[in-house]
Formats: structure tokens, sequence, C-alpha cells
């Protein structure tokens, strides 16, 4: 049985690529999310769960050389890259920290902002990782968070092992107290924690045959199988039988898939208590 506070989808050499191919297709919504809050020259900026590379290279040149971005991982081997990633590209002005995102150790009050993206969705106790960005933020300053939400990643013509894996994928979940649908929740939780001017954006995509995330629920087994065998959520057999169908739909061009929703929400603390 896995911590209950482990990541989501582990921490698997896979899995670090993965990410490493999310950050690039994500990277235009995330510049164009930074634009809207107004990130710029000078600021200082903290990214939760950055991984092995994150946010870290857009930020660090929204605040440029007078600038600082920290980025904060658990995983030692996301660390790892993080910090040859800082390296390769000599972005001097980034700093990775290997901490919690739930107890940085990072100075309260002392950051522009602070941000995460596809943290809260994977991790048990989110409202914790909210608050402690709240607390990294001064007076005035932002807290910008990208989440995820399961519930409208669909495909059509329907399929029973689609529906099978959305109902496999939320029992793990469950088991290990997250939730996959935290980003409907993320707006109240921004202001249970005592933001302001809270503002929210949501979206969906369509990933046609040959995007990068159309399949990806097949990787997400493929991260998540060790453990959903071993709490005997399903048997190998079943597993196996379920990830045929499901690729040979995705491999129909004819399939269209509709991505998670995704709920972009930032907000300010209060300049005055």
């Amino acid at each position: 049985m896995p911590e209950r506070d482990e990541y989501f989808l582990g921490y698997r050499q896979v899995e670090q690529e993965r990410l490493q191919r999310q950050a690039q297709e994500l990277a235009d919504e995330s510049r164009d999310y930074f634009a809207r809050i107004g990130i710029g020259a000078g600021q200082r900026v903290v990214e939760l769960g950055c991984g092995p590379q994150g946010c870290l290279d857009i930020l660090a040149g929204l605040v440029g050389p007078s600038g600082r971005v920290v980025g904060v991982e658990r995983g030692d081997e996301s660390v790892g890259l993080a910090r040859r990633l800082v390296a390769d590209r000599a972005l001097e002005n980034v700093e990775v920290v290997h901490g919690d995102a739930r107890a940085t150790g990072l100075p309260r009050g002392a950051f522009d902002g602070v941000t995460a993206r596809l943290v809260l969705v994977n991790v048990p106790r989110p409202e914790e990782i909210v608050g402690e960005s709240v607390a990294l933020a001064r007076p005035g300053g932002f807290v910008a968070l990208h989440e995820g939400d399961w519930g409208a990643h669909i495909v059509d013509p329907p399929l029973p092992a689609w529906d099978d894996f959305a109902v496999l994928f939320d029992r793990y979940a469950r088991a290990n107290e997250m939730d996959l649908c935290v980003g409907r929740r993320l707006p109240r939780m921004l202001r249970e924690a005592g933001l302001v001017d809270v503002q929210v954006r949501p979206f969906v995509h369509v990933y046609p045959p040959g995007h990068g995330r159309r399949t990806i629920y097949l990787e997400f087994v493929a991260n998540l199988r060790d453990r959903l065998l071993a709490q005997r959520l399903i048997t190998d057999r079943a597993l196996e039988e379920m990830e045929s169908a499901l690729r040979r739909h995705l491999d129909d061009p004819g399939t269209l898939v509709l991505s998670h929703l995704f709920v972009q929400a930032w907000g300010r603390k209060p300049a005055h208590p």
C-alpha cells in the first residue's frame, strides 16, 4: 500500500518523461495564464510541485534577471531533473528546493506570487497546499493555480472500457484520499483561504489523432498498474482486456477525445488583514 501522501501517478521514469512532455504541451496555456495575472520583471515567484520542469523556464523569462523563481518539489528524481534543466539553460534566477508543498520552510509573506499546475488533483489534503500558498504570498500578492477535473474527460462514440477506467481511477483515488474533481472546488478553496478578487478560467481541449495527450489514460494505466494490482482493485487479465479495447478505440481516427476540464483560478492576498 503506498503512503497516503504519495503523488497519484508515482515517480517512475516514464512519469518523469510524461511530465517533461506535459511541460511543453501546456506551455502556451501557462504563458497566457501568467500574462493575465501580470507576472513581470523583478517579481519573486514560487512554483509548488514543479516536477522535473513545470513552469520554471517560463517564469524565469518573465521575472527576468532582477527577479527570482523558487521551485519546490518532493520527488528526488524530479528535483535532480529540474536542477539539471536550470543548469543546462543557465537559469541563474531559478532555485529548486527539495521539500513538501504543504510545508516548504520558505519565508512567510515574502513572495509576489505562488503558483502550481496540476498538483492538487494528484495529492491528498489539497487544502493544505492552498494554505501554504497563501502563507508564502506577501500582502497584495497573488496565488494562481491551474488544476484538473476529471469530470469532462470523455470519448465519443462511447466505450464501456473508457467508463470502466474512469471508475477504476476514481476508486484508486478515493482509496488514497485524492479528489480527481478538485478543479471545480478550486475557486471556493481560494476564497475560503482568504483570497479576494478571485477569478476563474475553465477550458477543455480536443485531442485529435497524433496528439500527445490523446492516449493519456493508457499512460496513467502504465504508471498505476503495480499499485492497482497490489491494492486488488482489478485483476491483471481484466486490466489487459480494458487496455486493448481502449487502444483500438483511440486508434480509430473517428473517435472524439475531449480532455479533462482544466480550471485556472487566481486571487489576491488582502493588502491589509
